[in-house]
């Protein structure tokens, strides 16, 4: 099988960047006509702001990692912009600092130390960039922010609404998806649309859902494959933004637009122009992929079917806009480098045959 080549520099391809929010935008453009006034200001504003954000993002290349060093050295900084959209705002909580009284900032700063031990312990990587990058974060950005985002430089989080969203920070997995479009801007580097722009938001999806399995100690059995649970209000009748387990059954809210529209298998891909080509939706292909694999191979799935999904990701293999084909073949061939033909092979073998992927296409 012949495989995908890299653009630019080795391990740092070139390509368009775009700033990565965990909130689908299909689901903001639906609530621009909630009857809810206030919802329809939130939702109408976010987009406003995700727009501005992505075009002065649209050109940042992927990025090259400094020397990777001897000494882990975790520096968390959490900053506030009191509702304002002055970037990176106060600082009110540092490295070593005790909690604050602030519990949005509190639960930020402990889900990037929890992000960067979980990327240390198992995967004996130092930060996002392999190189002790330091992980910012604001809280309390603008008022009613419907989002979270990796803007290639820190982490942003708004309040939410209060009628449809809660706070952003409010579990682990979602700012570990985020911390983790850091961690494929400085490997894969893959572009923000089409199928890579799907198979980027999966790999966050993979590992955001790693990051809060690691913190509860589930097996793959264990746990709940959600992405974004607790984000929504009561007033949504929806238990959060994705399944992995289940692309296409989070949620069922005619405000949000009816059912989850995740497909997870390829006959229902959707094609179009919108969110970068489908991004946020058909990323359920992928992450089913991933939620098979683990399941088959059993145990903690951040060992290894997470060991395959992180070294594929990290093999300089990939190229920036690979498609699911490349990316499935690039992971067989790393679970046989790794297991050889043993189960673990077989596993991800039948997972991407059974949501219509080729595996063994170049």
């Amino acid at each position: 099988m012949s495989e995908p080549q890299k653009s630019g520099t080795h391990g740092t391809p070139t390509g368009r960047r775009v700033v990565c929010g965990i909130l689908p935008p299909y689901i903001l453009h639906k609530l621009t006509e909630a009857d809810d006034p206030h919802v329809r200001e939130a939702a109408r504003n976010t987009l406003a702001i995700d727009a501005e954000f992505r075009a002065n993002r649209v050109a940042t290349p992927s990025l090259v990692s400094p020397a990777m060093p001897e000494d882990f050295v975790l520096q968390r900084t959490i900053y506030d912009t009191h509702h304002t959209a002055e970037l990176p705002g106060d600082v009110v909580r540092e490295e070593g600092g005790q909690p604050v009284l602030d519990g949005t900032a509190n639960r930020a700063y402990e889900s990037l130390g929890l992000t960067f031990d979980f990327f240390k312990e198992v995967y004996g990587r130092h930060s996002i960039d392999d190189a002790n990058l330091p992980l910012d974060a604001t809280v309390h950005y603008r008022r009613r922010f419907n989002n979270a985002f990796w803007d290639t430089q820190q982490m942003v989080f708004g309040d939410g609404d209060g009628i449809v969203f809660n706070d952003f920070t409010i579990s682990h997995d979602i700012v570990a998806h985020e911390l983790t479009h850091g961690v494929t801007q400085y490997t894969a580097g893959l572009v923000y649309q089409d199928q890579a722009g799907a198979l980027n938001e999966s790999i966050s999806d993979v590992f955001g859902s790693l990051v809060k399995q690691y913190a509860r100690r589930q097996n793959a059995d264990e746990a709940d494959w959600l992405i974004g649970a607790g984000l929504f209000t009561p007033a949504v009748r929806g238990q959060a933004l994705r399944s992995m387990k289940a692309p296409g059954t989070a949620f069922d809210d005619a405000q949000l637009g009816g059912a989850d529209p995740q497909p997870s298998h390829m006959t229902h891909y959707v094609r179009g122009t919108f969110d970068h080509g489908g991004v946020h939706i058909n990323s359920g292909i992928p992450n089913h992929a991933f939620y098979l694999t683990a399941v088959a191979i059993g145990g903690y799935a951040w060992e290894r079917a997470g060991k395959i999904w992180y070294d594929t990701i990290t093999s300089g293999r990939l190229a920036e806009n690979a498609t699911f084909e490349q990316f499935a073949h690039v992971t067989a061939d790393v679970a046989e480098h790794l297991y050889g033909t043993r189960s673990e092979l077989d596993a991800v073998m039948k997972a991407w045959s059974d949501v219509g992927v080729n595996v063994n296409g170049a």
